[in-house]
C-alpha cells in the first residue's frame, strides 16, 4: 500500500494520524484481496481507539518498520493474530502498541463501504472459515506450478 503522496511525503503514517485523526490511501498489493483490489480501490484508516475487535482491518508497523493492513483473525489477552485475505501465514506478536489505525471505510467503482457494515463482516467471517480450504488450495497450486516449472 501507499500513502497518497502529496500530503504525506515527508510525515509518517502516524503523524498524518495524529494530526488528521484519518487518512485515505491507495491499495499496493495483493494481500487483501478479494476485498481490496490494488491500484484501484481506496481504503480509509481511522486512528486506533482502545482495543481492536476480530475482523478488524487494521494497519501496523512491524518491528521492521514495514507499514501493513491485514485482517485481525484472533484477539488474545495481550495482541492479536493477523492474516490478510490472500495469505497463508498468519502472523503472530502484534500488540496494541504496534496498530495505528483501524480500516472504517472503502471505495469500489466509486462506491463507499463502511467496513463494520452487516455484509462486510458477513464476508470477514465466512472468509476466514474457509481458510483451511482456500490455505489447502492455494499450496497445492503452488506445488502443481513447482512440478511443471522443474
Amino acid at each position: 500500500m501507499v500513502a497518497q503522496e502529496k500530503d504525506m511525503e515527508k510525515s509518517t503514517f502516524e503523524q498524518e494520524l495524529e494530526r488528521k485523526g484519518n487518512i485515505t490511501y491507495t491499495c499496493r498489493g495483493i494481500s487483501m484481496l478479494p476485498l481490496l483490489r490494488q491500484k484501484r480501490d481506496l481504503f480509509t484508516i481511522t486512528k486506533k481507539q482502545g482495543r481492536c475487535r476480530k475482523y478488524d482491518v487494521a494497519l501496523y508497523k512491524r518491528a521492521d518498520g514495514a507499514y501493513v493492513l491485514h485482517r485481525i483473525v484472533k484477539v488474545l489477552p495481550d495482541g492479536y493474530v493477523f492474516l490478510g485475505d490472500n495469505c497463508l501465514n498468519k502472523e503472530y506478536g502484534i500488540t496494541d502498541q504496534d496498530i495505528l489505525g483501524v480500516m472504517t471505510s472503502f471505495v469500489r467503482d466509486g462506491k463507499e463501504h463502511a467496513a463494520d457494515a452487516g455484509g462486510c463482516r458477513l464476508y470477514a467471517k465466512l472468509w476466514y472459515m474457509l481458510y483451511p480450504v482456500r490455505s489447502l488450495w492455494k499450496r497445492l497450486k503452488m506445488r502443481i506450478r513447482n512440478i511443471i516449472h522443474k
